[in-house]
């Protein structure tokens, strides 16, 4: 169906563009042309003005038929003017559905190729591999982590015990140490106020 409906999206992309251009010339040239009568509509509606000064009232009814004439044909090309913006708008969005499904056609395909270059069992098959890798390295681990030669005789309950005597040892100790006192404030030696005394005793006597 899509195939059917939109079928070898590139050449209709171009026939779209080429279309869009197509119209998008027809429309400036009705657009031109509006222009142009509009143009002839005025010079008109002053023909008139001037023959109504001139008291010529026939020619002046005349030159407003031609306006409304004029008129009638800037109405029309107005109305194609509408319908050619219709058919662009219809164009527009007809390639930008076309354009949506030729992605959507595309990414389907390139998923279904990577589906196909992938299979199920091949990446069950993977993952049992790095499972099994997995499991090899911790067992590596754990058989380096294991003591060998001397270490390996030593008993893990010993050790603890050990420490655990070594920890009450070490506590029994701090507690029978002697708590700590401040520092004495220092006594000031008792000969230094002897010898201060007779310093002044002797000065008193020379005084007198």
């Amino acid at each position: 169906m899509f195939t059917r409906v939109f079928g070898k999206p590139k050449q209709e992309s171009s026939n779209t563009v080429t279309s869009l251009d197509k119209l998008n010339e027809t429309l400036e040239m009705l657009e031109k042309k509006e222009r142009v009568l509009l143009k002839k509509a005025s010079a008109e509606v002053e023909k008139a003005k001037d023959y109504t000064r001139a008291k010529n009232k026939k020619a002046a009814i005349q030159c407003l038929k031609r306006k409304k004439l004029y008129e009638q044909q800037v109405e029309q090309l107005g109305n194609f003017q509408l319908r050619i913006h219709d058919q662009m708008i219809m164009l527009e969005g007809a390639k930008a559905t076309t354009e949506t499904v030729d992605a959507l056609r595309t990414g389907a395909a390139a998923m279904k190729a990577m589906q196909k270059a992938t299979n199920i069992d091949d990446v069950d098959k993977t993952m049992d591999e790095i499972n099994e890798q997995t499991e090899n390295m911790k067992l590596i681990q754990e058989a380096l982590a294991t003591p060998m030669g001397a270490a390996a005789d030593f008993d893990d309950d010993e050790l603890e015990a050990e420490l655990e005597e070594l920890e009450g040892a070490e506590l029994e100790e701090q507690l029978l140490q002697p708590a700590t006192t401040a520092p004495a404030a220092p006594v000031q030696p008792k000969w230094h106020f002897k010898k201060r005394r007779c310093i002044e005793t002797y000065t008193m006597k020379k005084l007198c």
